[in-house]
């Protein structure tokens, strides 16, 4: 009571008081245009501000719009987790995978099957990647050339 009777006393002869403390429900904290408003009770905090009388006005909560955030992502998380269950799984040959020996029998069984390390896999390519692929073979032996006569130039010495 002793903080409203001097705000009313050196603001005029006003007939004002300062941000009512309820009881101690409310802490007040000086600030430059007035008073920061703690509401002990829920944690609310208010600027009072004294122009033609005391207003208090709630400072911004960036809690509250990250617990709103949170909120709206958490709903649309569940949504797409129900959507996701709701599409066709797939089934086959990805359920259960062979065993190594059970492999290594069905490779030896068939001879045309792709595990066989024999089996050579042609690609067709556009002969712009065939211009390419015989470039990078024409550089690769121009260094392994390049390597060996380093080599020789190395052992010389």
């Amino acid at each position: 009571m002793a903080l409203a009777a001097s705000l009313t006393l050196g603001h005029g002869a006003r007939a004002q008081s300062a941000p009512d403390t309820e009881n101690g429900r409310y802490t007040l904290s000086p600030v430059t245009d007035g008073f920061l408003r703690l509401d002990t009770r829920n944690g609310v905090v208010s600027i009072c501000t004294n122009k033609n009388g005391w207003i208090c006005r709630l400072v911004p909560d960036e809690r509250a719009a990250l617990d709103t955030e949170i909120g709206r992502l958490q709903t649309d998380n569940k949504n797409l987790r129900e959507q996701l269950a709701q599409r066709d799984t797939v089934t086959g040959k990805t359920d259960t995978p062979l065993a190594k020996e059970d492999s290594r029998k069905s490779a030896q069984a068939s001879p045309d099957s792709k595990a066989s390390p024999d089996r050579k896999v042609e690609l067709q390519l556009p002969p712009e990647h065939e211009k390419l692929l015989a470039l990078i073979d024409r550089v690769w032996d121009r260094l392994i050339e390049m390597a060996v006569r380093l080599q020789k130039r190395l052992s010389e010495i």
